[in-house]
């Protein structure tokens, strides 16, 4: 088990397939904590079912262009994080990227410094992969976590749409620049 320790009360440990139903339990949960009072129950549903099955959980897990990291606050799971690069990316798929595509935390564990742990984990990874930039994309309708893209130094840059469970939203995507080049 890969084992990261940010400050005394968070480690951060990589999700292997062992920890697949914990996974499946985290995602439906924070997904839903994040967006189910925007969200018709329905759709909802329907996306929570297909995104976080474990056929489709067990396939990311397996590539080996994905990386999952579990956040631990003092022993308790609080959040996870899943990194792309290469044709793992859900978009660009450039060489020079690397995607956050979901960091969540849950509800009783924000303001914590668990998200500033998993994106300070995502930063570490680009620049030993020494990717030029990170991006990711970002519900327009959540101001919580485009503020805090923003006050670290992210970019909108584009945008594209997501369907949730038939439901066509809207992402803005954004990027921030490492400074590194290959």
């Amino acid at each position: 088990m890969d084992l990261k320790r940010p400050n005394k009360d968070i480690v951060l440990t990589q999700v292997t397939l062992d920890n697949l139903e914990d996974l499946i339990k985290i995602s439906r949960l924070t997904f839903s904590d994040t967006f189910g009072d925007q969200n018709s129950k329905s759709n909802l549903e329907e996306y929570l079912r297909d995104a976080y099955s474990s056929q489709q959980l067990s396939k990311e897990i397996n590539n080996p262009e994905t990386e999952f990291m579990f956040a631990y606050y003092k022993t308790e799971l609080a959040g996870y994080l899943k990194l792309n690069v290469g044709h793992a990316q859900s978009e660009l798929k450039e060489d020079g990227g690397l995607e956050v595509e979901r960091i969540y935390i849950k509800s009783a564990f924000k303001r914590l410094g668990i998200g500033r742990a998993l994106i300070n984990y995502a930063f570490d990874q680009a620049k030993s992969l020494s990717k030029e930039y990170i991006w990711l994309g970002v519900w327009e309708h959540n101001p919580a976590a485009l503020a805090f893209y923003k006050k670290l130094g992210f970019l909108a840059f584009s945008d594209h749409r997501f369907n949730l469970g038939g439901d066509l939203q809207r992402d803005i995507l954004m990027k921030k620049t490492l400074g590194i080049k290959p």
